[in-house]
């Protein structure tokens, strides 16, 4: 299913704490993913039930030197019992801004 887009919105507390986590992470680049937060908006979502979202980081903004696309930091999701429910990913527009953020 593509994208849907809609009006641009702030990231709400679940988003933003879920980035700000993954960010904490060391690796080149994340400081400046990290001064993106403030200024990073959700532009469109990936269907009614899912919180997989697009971002899009406003200007004027510091961009990171990623060499990938995806965030190097295993992010993986267990539910209460402790077993695995799959992976959340952390997109970057060509390892420069924010641009997406993926339940996998």
């Amino acid at each position: 299913m593509a994208p849907h887009s809609i009006d641009p919105r702030p990231l709400n507390p679940d988003e933003r704490a879920v980035l700000e986590h993954i960010l904490s992470a060391g690796f080149v680049g994340a400081s400046q993913l990290r001064s993106q937060l403030d200024r990073t908006e959700v532009i469109a979502v990936w269907g009614p039930d899912s919180v997989s979202v697009d971002l899009q980081v406003r200007e004027p903004r510091e961009h990171a030197a990623l060499p990938k696309e995806l965030v190097p930091v295993d992010a993986h999701v267990h539910d209460p019992s402790g077993a695995y429910v799959g992976e959340i990913l952390v997109w970057t527009d060509r390892g420069s801004t924010l641009a997406a953020l993926e339940f996998a």
